[in-house]
């Protein structure tokens, strides 16, 4: 099953990054961050030592820096984040919502169920059986990933969420929608057969891993 977000890099770059996280808000008045995970393994993930770059604004002060996790704890079920250089309450409600990335080893496996940028771009579309489009690109924002599909009519973005995208299947080049009424509602028909703009995305910050 499709969990969510996409991994940004193809096996090989010089950086393989892995979305893991995001910071929600201030807990406390020590600097703690609650945290919403986009990892199946957090105890892999978030060790005392792990250096994250940071998703922000390009107006935040923390743009281009490196935040580094001195622990996790759990409350009620909660991940709480302590890091390096964020001591009070203020300083954590500066980094509210920031995007937490990994490099990920060169020799690790990777995850179940979690795919590259690289090898989304290009499948075709499926609703009912039907080829709705193409995959040209992924979004990476805070709240979600989302795929960008080119139809014949427009681009659409599709939520990339195991209840709107339940099927991908890398060999056969598809992946299966099952989209919210009005989604699509008003494409005539298949989209054509053109590759479209196959290039993966790339973002200005370090660019999901689930």
């Amino acid at each position: 099953m499709i969990v969510g977000p996409a991994k940004a890099d193809p096996p090989g770059s010089p950086a393989t990054r892995l979305r893991v996280g995001r910071l929600t808000k201030a807990h406390g008045l020590k600097g703690a961050l609650k945290l919403e995970l986009f990892t199946d393994d957090p105890e892999r993930r978030f060790t005392p030592g792990a250096s994250f770059s940071l998703q922000v604004p390009t107006t935040s002060p923390w743009h281009g820096k490196n935040l580094t996790l001195t622990e996790l704890r759990w409350y009620n079920g909660q991940p709480v984040g302590f890091f390096e250089g964020v001591a009070d309450r203020t300083a954590a409600e500066s980094l509210a919502k920031a995007i937490l990335w990994i490099e990920q080893p060169t020799d690790e496996q990777p995850e179940d169920d979690a795919w590259y940028d690289f090898q989304l771009v290009g499948l075709r579309v499926l609703r009912d059986g039907d080829d709705v489009g193409e995959v040209i690109r992924v979004e990476h924002f805070p709240a979600q990933d989302l795929l960008v599909v080119r139809t014949a009519e427009r681009d659409v973005l599709v939520p990339f969420v195991s209840a709107i995208v339940p099927s991908v299947d890398i060999e056969a080049g598809t992946l299966v929608v099952t989209p919210p009424d009005g989604l699509f509602d008003d494409l005539d028909g298949p989209a054509p057969g053109g590759a479209g703009d196959t290039a993966a995305h790339t973002p200005t910050t370090p660019p999901s891993e689930q």
